[in-house]
């Protein structure tokens, strides 16, 4: 795995999504836990701190996945 390290002007962010491949995902809820085979990839967000704070990245990650996984299949 790597992640785009150089951001160039005038980027503000790089996102970087890996491939996807089947891996165990563990699913658990209050009265129910289990292990089932979903799609995952690495998906890396490289960005200049001059021109967005941390938060609003990791804010912007958080969307993002909840997208993808709440994709219908």
């Amino acid at each position: 795995m790597a992640a785009p390290i150089i951001i160039n002007q005038p980027q503000a962010a790089i996102l970087g999504v890996g491939n996807s491949r089947s891996a165990p995902w563990s699913w658990r809820r209050v009265d129910e836990q289990r292990i089932v085979v979903r799609p995952r990839c690495y998906v890396t967000l490289t960005l200049d701190h001059r021109v967005m704070d941390g938060h609003q990245a990791n804010h912007f990650l958080q969307v993002f996945v909840e997208k993808l996984t709440g994709w219908p299949a």
